[in-house]
């Protein structure tokens, strides 16, 4: 008679509650070492995240504000970096809780491990609430002030037509050459366009002089200075002029 061994996984009993166990390295069931240990602790159930209402963006700490579609990888990544608990665990899987958009909440499901004993690995699932806390990013809250541009470009021609803006304008749309600009005002003889920085008003008149023959000349304002720190505030203007004249006005 051929001898079968027994194959049946051998049970132990936990030392906590006596429940029947596959043998681990901590004798205890999934349930006691939960009770036991909540490897969550230390991460926030609740955070804030900042949400500029005028422009859409939401702010990266410290100062950078970014573009995210709701439930999109962008904003998850935000999300996570707002938990600073996490760099303690490992996290294995991580989505959006679907809610309603006029909530102003955001919900993200997380699953982590961490070990708790030696060779115990303990996975838990929990849920975070982000509240979408409304405030205006610098960008515009200098548009919404008064005189708030830093620099701007003065674009003139002397002629009684307007057949060169009309094409200008054609120009602009299509290369999306105003995207910076804040504020466009229509002045007696062309258009003043205002920008929250000096780069890109000289942006824009590098893309005037390569559309169109111009000359220009740029100015400064001082508006405030500090001593102590050797600072100063400028304003800066650009001229930009362009030649009176058209291919139709050419015999």
């Amino acid at each position: 008679m051929e001898y079968v061994p027994d194959t049946r996984q051998q049970l132990i009993l936990c030392c906590e509650c006596g429940t029947a166990i596959p043998p681990n390295p901590a004798n205890m069931c999934v349930n006691c070492v939960r009770s036991i240990v909540d490897i969550t602790e230390g991460i926030p159930k609740q955070a804030t995240v900042h949400w500029c209402k005028n422009c859409e963006r939401y702010l990266q700490p410290p100062i950078t504000w970014m573009s995210c579609d709701l439930e999109s990888r962008e904003l998850l990544a935000l999300c996570l970096k707002k938990l600073k608990g996490l760099v303690k665990v490992r996290l294995v899987d991580a989505g959006f809780i679907w809610t309603e958009p006029h909530s102003r909440r955001i919900k993200v499901k997380l699953t982590i491990q961490k070990e708790v004993f030696a060779a115990t690995i303990l996975q838990q699932t929990f849920e975070v609430e982000y509240v979408v806390a409304s405030m205006m990013c610098p960008d515009c809250t200098r548009v919404m002030a008064q005189n708030t541009w830093r620099a701007k470009v003065q674009v003139r021609q002397k002629v009684d037509h307007q057949r060169t803006f009309f094409y200008l304008e054609q120009l602009i749309l299509k290369h999306n050459a105003h995207q910076e600009t804040i504020n466009i005002v229509e002045v007696k003889g062309g258009l003043d366009f205002q920008y929250a920085h000096r780069a890109h008003a000289i942006k824009m008149v590098e893309f005037l002089g390569s559309t169109v023959p111009t000359r220009s000349k740029s100015s400064e304002q001082l508006i405030s200075s500090d001593e102590h720190t050797a600072t100063a505030n400028f304003k800066f203007t650009y001229a930009v002029e362009l030649i009176p004249i058209c291919k139709d006005d050419l015999v």
